[in-house]
């Protein structure tokens, strides 16, 4: 469809993740992870949303990417369900305070958001979750089989400090999440 129907409405709304794919102009692509409260992104109307753009780990590749150009694929999960919406279109920065402060969470605005102009939008269907058992929890790993992320950050940074990147990590996602 070329536009957001009820139903993309309502996945939308119960959707606490969402995995945003940009490329530049030279076609080196990235996908980066969004994630809130369900019904974090807000739907304008049938064919226009804004997804918030939280704190993070400062890369800003996707806001970098859609300067130089403007498409972007949007997937859609929720947890539990084996489906997604997939929504494709262009889009825009937008710092405007009177459309970022209905954005907030805690009373925290979004350093910016992400206008999309949606231009097709569809449900896809699970069996790729399926497959991945994504949802099971006899899927998880146990945390120890993997590096923590102070760890792989010291293996690819000379003179990063593990444990330090580690401390800081937890105090951020413990006080600064917004």
């Amino acid at each position: 469809m070329d536009h957001l129907d009820t139903n993309c409405k309502n996945f939308i709304a119960l959707s606490p993740f969402c995995v945003i794919s940009s490329a530049r102009v030279d076609g080196r692509a990235d996908a980066s992870p969004r994630g809130d409260p369900p019904g974090f992104v807000a739907v304008l109307d049938d064919h226009t949303l804004i997804i918030p753009d939280r704190p993070g780990n400062n890369q800003v590749d996707s806001l970098q990417n859609i300067v130089e150009n403007p498409y972007v694929g949007l997937l859609f999960f929720i947890p539990g369900m084996d489906e997604t919406l997939r929504v494709k279109g262009h889009a825009e920065i937008v710092t405007e305070s009177g459309v970022l402060t209905e954005l907030s969470v805690g009373g925290a605005p979004p350093l910016s958001g992400l206008r999309v102009h949606v231009e097709e939008a569809f449900l896809h269907c699970g069996r790729a979750l399926l497959r991945a058992r994504l949802w099971s929890p006899s899927a998880q790993i146990d945390r120890s089989e993997y590096p923590t992320y102070g760890q792989v950050l010291a293996d690819q940074i000379e003179g990063a400090d593990a444990e330090e990147i580690d401390t800081t990590e937890q105090e951020i996602n413990r006080s600064r999440l917004y």
